[in-house]
């Protein structure tokens, strides 16, 4: 497993997904095309762990969370830009998906929700916004957004 291979099923992921609407049917294929207890998903838990290890994700931290943008718009997710956190037992930074946001909760211990989603796939809209918080456990957070839009409020 390495960083290209990390790369690679991302792409794979994001081709999938590749101009869907991002609502609740996009989450549904996403944890029927790729389930919890499918190899992909264990795969990208152990390439989340090994690029935490070897330093190639997750570079930076701050508040208790460690974060980093993985792949830019245009690279091998196509339009997607790909980022990982890991957060145990935490609340983040609020802000604002202006195109969306499509990610993948993956527990590394305990029972860990990322706002109300257990470990699985979720998806919000176009607009939305959040405090993303991870309680009952930690977990990576991987999330692909559309043109790697993301506002910090501040709040």
């Amino acid at each position: 497993m390495s960083r290209e291979r990390f790369n690679e099923l991302v792409g794979e992921i994001a081709g999938t997904i590749a101009g869907r609407p991002l609502d609740a049917s996009l989450a549904g294929f996403l944890n029927r095309t790729y389930p919890v207890d499918a190899p992909v998903f264990a795969e990208l838990r152990a390439l989340c762990e090994e690029g935490e290890e070897n330093g190639w994700l997750m570079s930076r931290e701050a508040g208790g969370i460690k974060f980093g943008r993985a792949v830019k718009p245009g690279q091998s997710a196509g339009d997607f830009s790909v980022d990982v956190v890991r957060m145990k037992d935490v609340r983040g930074p609020h802000h604002i998906h202006p195109n969306g946001e499509i990610g993948a909760v993956l527990g590394i211990s305990g029972v860990p929700t990322f706002d109300a989603f257990t470990e699985g796939w979720y998806v919000y809209g176009p607009g939305s916004d959040h405090h993303p918080t991870v309680s009952g456990g930690d977990a990576y957070v991987l999330y692909l957004l559309p043109n790697g839009a993301i506002e910090f409020t501040g709040h």
